[in-house]
C-alpha cells in the first residue's frame, strides 16, 4: 500500500484485519496498473507474490520502477539511458587524475569517481587535491556525506559494502549515480554551451594554423626569389668561352633542377590560400589578409620579376658567348696581321737610314732611286694592312676584349713605327732626288722586275692570309658563300701563274744581258729584295694552302648540315607540342564552365586530364634534350618553327598551374555545396545562370552581367537584400522587370559587389558567386550565439572567470580563451574578470582581438 501511495500519489485506506490479504492484493494491483499505464512492462510479477513477501519479485519490480522513473529519461547524444549516463560520467570526470569510469561497478570502488562528480559541479564542497586513491573508505564516506548534506541525495550505499565486495552491485551504483545526474541536470545547459564554444574555437585554431603555414610557405618562396634574382641579374662577363659555357650549364641546372620544385610550391601556395579563404567563408569568418608583402599578388609580382630576370639572363649569356666567339676570332686575326706586318717592317728603318748613296756610282744611285720607288709602292700596298690592324684593335676595344691593353700597346707600336717609316721614306726620297740629277739612267729591266714582283708578292701574301684566315658561319648559306668565293679565287690561279712566269722571265732576261754584255753587277737587284726563289717559295706555299682550305670548307659544310638536321628535329617536335598545350588549355577552360554531370564527375574528368597531361612530360623532356644539343652546337636561330624552348616551358608551366587551379576550384565548390547543403540541382541552376551571362566565356562576370544574373535567379536587389522572389524564366523575368520600370538599388548592389569582389577587380568569379548564393540561403553560427553560450557558462553574468573557463572547457581551449580575452571593465567587475563579449565579436571579424 505504501508503494501504491508513492507511485500514484493518492492516500489509500488501511484494510480491516479480517480482510487484510484481499485488500492488500487490491492495493498492489492498483500500483501495478499505474506502473503499466506509464509504459513499464512487468513480466511474471503478480500482486500475490508481492503480498506474500517474495523478495526476488519485489526487488525486481523496484528496480524496474527505478529504471523507468530515475534512469530511463537520461539521454546524452542519442544514446541509451545506461550508455548516456556512463558517457555523462566519463565526460565530467575526464579532467581528474586517477579517475577512469568504464562501468557501474569496480570503477567506483575507490570513491574518487563520486568525489570528482561533486567537485566538477560544486568545487567548494570537496578539496579534491587532498584525496588519496589508497583510502577508498574515506573517499566514499566523504562523497556520501557531502551529497546527503548539501545536495539532498540520500545515502543509498554503504562504504564498507562497496569496498568489501569484489564487484559492487551495478544497479545500486547506477541508481545512486542517477541521483547525481538529476541533481546536476541544471549544468547540462552549460555543457551544451561549452560544446558550442569548443566547436567555434576548434575552427578558429585550425584556421590560424593554416594562416601560419601560408605565411611560412610564402616567406620561404619570397626568400628564394630574393636570393635568385640577384644571381640572374649578375651580368659580370667572363674572359673565356669555357667560363661562359659553365655559366650557361649552371643556368640549365637551375631551369631543370631548382626552378620546377618552386613552381610546384607557388602553385600549392595559391591552392592553400584558396582553400583557407573557402574555409573562412564557410565558417562565417572574415577573409584572411596575409602580412604586407606576402599577398598572392605580391608573390605573383615577385615571380614575374624572377622570370623577367631569367629571360634577360639567358639572352645575356647567349650574347656574351657570341661576343667572346667574335673576340677570339678578331684577336687571332689581329695577331696574324700584326705578325706579318712586323715581319715586313723588320729592318726597314735601318734600311731607310742608310747613306749608301753618298759613295755610290751613277748606276748605283739610279738603282737606289728605283729601289726606293719600289719600296714606296710596297709601303703603299701595306697601308691597307695597317688600317686593318687599327680597325681590328678598335673593334676589340668596343667589344671590351679582356686583353685590350696589350692589343692597344702593340697596335700603338705598329702605328708609331708606320709614321716613322713614312717620315724616313720621305726624307730618303728627297736625298735621292737631289742626287738623281747627277746620275744617268738605271737598268729598266731591274726596275720593271721590281715593280711587277712587289705587287705579285703582296698578292701572294694576301692570298696566304686569306687561305689561312679562320672563319665563323652559322648557316649553310654562309658556308656556301665562302665556298663560292674560294672557287672564284682558284679560278684566278692560272692568270697568276702566267704573271709569275712573266716576272721570272724579266729576271732571266737581266741575267742574259749581264752574261751577254758582261755588265759589272755588284750584288743583287738594287730595286727590290724579292728574289725569284722567294716568289717560287711563296707560290708553292699558296698551292699547298688551297687543298687545306678545301678540306676546312668541306668539314664546315658537313657541320652546318648536322646543325640543320638538329633544327628540323627540334622544330618537328615543337610544332606538335606547342599546339597540343594550347589545345589542352582550351579544353580545360571548356570543362570548367560546362555542366556535364555532377561536380564529382567534373572533378574526375579534370583529374583524368591532369593524368594525361603528366603522362605527356617525357615528350617535354625529350624536347629539352634536343634543345640542349642545339645550344651545345651554338645554334642561335631556327627558321623551321616559331616555338622556342622558352615558349614551350612557359606554356607547360601554365598548363600544369591551370589544371591544378581548376581542380582546386571544383573541390572548393564541392566543399561549399556539402557545407551549405546545396543540392546538385541548385548547383546546376547556379552554373547555368552564370554561364548564360558569361558572354565571352571568360569564367567571370562583369558588374552588369552579375546584376542581370542575380535578377534572373529572383534576387530582389531593389528593396530587401534578404527577400527572394518567385522563380521564372530568365527572359520572361527580365521583360517583366522592364515593363514595370524596375530599378535595382545601387546601394544594395554596391553592398553585394563588396562581398563578391572584395579586391575591387571589377569581375565576379564563379566561386565568389557560389559563396554569395550559399551564404544567402544558409544559417551559420553568429557572434550573438557564441556570446549567449558564454553567458550560460558565466551564470548569466556579463563577465566570466578563469576558473569557470577551466571548469567548463577542455584545457587547451580554456587556455586559448584566457590568453585572448581582454579584462572586463564594467561596473560589476571582480578581480580576474574577463570580457567574453568583445572576444565573441572578434571571432567573427566584428572587432579586433
Amino acid at each position: 500500500m505504501l508503494l501504491l501511495e508513492v507511485i500514484s500519489g493518492e492516500r489509500l485506506a488501511k484494510p480491516e484485519r479480517g480482510k487484510m490479504r484481499v485488500h492488500k492484493i487490491s492495493n498492489v494491483n492498483k500500483a501495478l496498473d499505474f506502473i503499466a499505464s506509464k509504459g513499464v512492462k512487468l513480466v511474471s510479477i503478480g500482486a500475490e507474490e508481492i503480498v506474500d513477501g517474495n523478495v526476488k519479485m519485489t526487488l525486481g519490480m523496484i528496480w524496474t520502477i527505478i529504471l523507468r522513473f530515475a534512469i530511463q529519461d537520461i539521454s546524452v547524444e542519442e544514446t541509451s539511458a545506461k550508455e548516456g549516463l556512463l558517457l555523462w560520467c566519463q565526460r565530467k570526470t575526464a579532467p581528474y587524475k586517477n579517475v577512469n569510469i568504464q562501468n557501474f561497478h569496480i570503477s567506483w570502488k575507490d570513491g574518487l569517481g563520486f568525489c570528482a562528480l561533486i567537485h566538477r559541479h560544486r568545487p567548494e564542497l570537496i578539496d579534491y587535491g587532498k584525496l588519496r586513491k589508497d583510502d577508498p573508505l574515506t573517499n566514499l564516506n566523504t562523497a556520501f556525506d557531502v551529497a546527503e548534506k548539501y545536495l539532498d541525495i540520500p545515502k543509498m550505499l554503504d562504504a564498507e559494502d562497496i569496498v568489501g565486495t569484489a564487484r559492487p552491485d551495478e544497479k545500486a551504483i547506477m541508481t545512486y549515480v542517477s541521483s547525481f545526474y538529476h541533481a546536476f541536470s541544471g549544468a547540462q545547459k552549460a555543457e551544451t554551451a561549452a560544446n558550442r564554444i569548443c566547436k567555434v574555437l576548434a575552427v578558429n585554431q585550425e584556421n590560424e594554423q593554416l594562416m601560419e603555414d601560408y605565411e611560412k610557405l610564402a616567406s620561404d618562396l619570397l626568400e628564394w626569389i630574393r636570393r635568385t634574382i640577384p644571381w640572374l641579374e649578375n651580368r659580370a662577363p667572363e674572359n673565356t668561352m669555357h667560363a661562359m659555357q659553365q655559366k650557361l650549364e649552371d643556368f640549365r641546372d637551375y631551369r631543370r633542377l631548382h626552378k620546377p620544385p618552386k613552381v610546384q610550391e607557388k602553385c600549392q601556395l595559391e591552392i592553400n590560400f584558396n582553400t583557407l579563404q573557402t574555409k573562412l567563408r564557410l565558417s562565417n569568418r572574415p577573409a584572411f589578409m596575409p602580412s604586407e608583402g606576402r599577398m598572392v599578388s605580391d608573390i605573383n609580382n615577385a615571380w614575374g620579376c624572377l622570370e623577367q630576370a631569367e629571360k634577360g639572363y639567358e639572352e645575356w649569356l647567349l650574347n656574351e658567348i657570341r661576343r667572346l666567339e667574335r673576340l677570339d676570332h678578331l684577336a687571332e686575326k689581329f695577331r696574324q696581321k700584326a705578325s706579318i706586318h712586323e715581319a715586313w717592317t723588320d729592318g726597314k728603318e735601318a734600311m731607310l737610314r742608310q747613306k749608301d748613296y753618298e759613295t755610290a756610282t751613277l748606276s748605283e744611285i739610279k738603282a737606289l732611286l728605283k729601289k726606293h720607288e719600289a719600296f714606296e709602292s710596297d709601303l703603299a700596298a701595306h697601308q691597307d694592312r695597317v688600317e686593318q690592324i687599327a680597325a681590328i684593335a678598335q673593334e676589340l676595344n668596343e667589344l671590351d676584349y679582356y686583353d685590350s691593353p696589350s692589343v692597344n700597346a702593340r697596335c700603338q707600336k705598329i702605328c708609331d713605327q708606320w709614321d716613322n717609316l713614312g717620315a724616313l721614306t720621305q726624307k730618303r726620297r728627297e736625298a735621292l732626288e737631289r742626287t738623281e740629277k747627277l746620275l744617268e739612267t738605271i737598268d729598266q729591266l731591274y726596275l720593271e722586275y721590281a715593280k711587277r714582283a712587289a705587287p705579285f708578292n703582296n698578292w701572294m701574301e694576301g692570298a696566304m692570309e686569306d687561305l689561312q684566315d679562320t672563319f665563323i658561319v652559322h648557316t649553310i648559306e654562309e658556308i656556301q658563300g665562302l665556298t663560292t668565293a674560294h672557287e672564284q679565287f682558284k679560278a684566278t690561279l692560272p692568270d697568276a701563274d702566267k704573271e709569275r712566269l712573266a716576272i721570272l722571265g724579266i729576271h732571266n732576261e737581266v741575267s742574259k744581258i749581264v752574261q751577254t754584255y758582261h755588265v759589272n753587277m755588284a750584288g743583287t737587284n738594287p730595286y727590290t729584295t724579292i728574289t725569284p726563289q722567294e716568289i717560287n717559295s711563296k707560290w708553292d706555299h699558296v698551292r699547298q694552302l688551297v687543298p687545306r682550305r678545301d678540306q676546312a670548307l668541306t668539314e664546315e659544310h658537313a657541320r652546318q648540315q648536322h646543325n640543320e638536321r638538329l633544327r628540323k628535329q627540334f622544330a618537328a617536335q615543337a610544332n606538335v607540342i606547342g599546339p597540343w598545350i594550347q589545345t589542352k588549355m582550351e579544353e580545360i577552360g571548356r570543362i570548367s564552365i560546362e555542366m556535364h554531370g555532377t561536380l564529382e564527375d567534373q572533378l574526375s574528368h579534370l583529374r583524368q586530364y591532369e593524368k594525361s597531361i603528366v603522362n605527356y612530360k617525357p615528350k617535354i623532356d625529350q624536347l629539352e634534350g634536343d634543345h640542349q644539343l642545339i645550344q651545345e652546337a651554338l645554334i642561335f636561330d631556327n627558321k623551321h618553327t616559331n616555338y622556342t624552348m622558352e615558349h614551350i616551358r612557359v606554356g607547360w608551366e601554365q598548363l600544369l598551374t591551370t589544371i591544378a587551379r581548376t581542380i582546386n576550384e571544383v573541390e572548393n565548390q564541392i566543399l561549399t555545396r556539402d557545407a551549405k547543403g546545396i543540392s546538385q540541382e541548385q548547383m546546376n541552376e547556379f552554373r547555368a545562370s552564370f554561364n548564360h551571362f558569361d558572354r565571352d566565356h571568360s569564367g567571370t562576370l562583369g558588374p552588369e552581367e552579375f546584376k542581370a544574373c542575380l535578377i534572373s535567379l529572383g534576387y530582389d536587389i531593389g528593396n530587401d537584400p534578404q527577400k527572394k522572389t518567385g522563380m521564372m524564366d530568365t527572359d520572361d523575368f527580365r521583360a517583366c522587370l522592364i515593363s514595370m520600370g524596375y530599378n535595382m538599388g545601387e546601394a544594395e548592389f554596391a553592398r553585394i559587389m563588396s562581398i563578391v569582389d572584395p579586391n575591387r577587380l571589377g569581375v565576379v568569379t564563379f566561386q565568389a558567386f557560389i559563396d554569395f548564393m550559399s551564404r544567402e540561403t544558409a544559417d551559420t553560427d553568429t557572434a550573438d550565439q557564441v556570446m549567449a553560450s558564454f553567458k550560460i557558462l558565466a551564470g548569466d553574468k556579463n563577465y566570466i572567470t578563469v576558473d569557470e573557463l577551466r571548469r567548463e572547457l577542455p584545457p587547451d581551449q580554456a587556455e586559448y580563451c584566457i590568453a585572448r580575452m581582454a579584462p572586463y571593465t564594467g561596473p560589476d567587475a571582480v578581480p580576474g574578470a574577463l570580457d567574453y563579449m568583445s572576444f565573441s565579436t572578434a571571432l567573427y571579424g566584428e572587432s579586433d582581438l
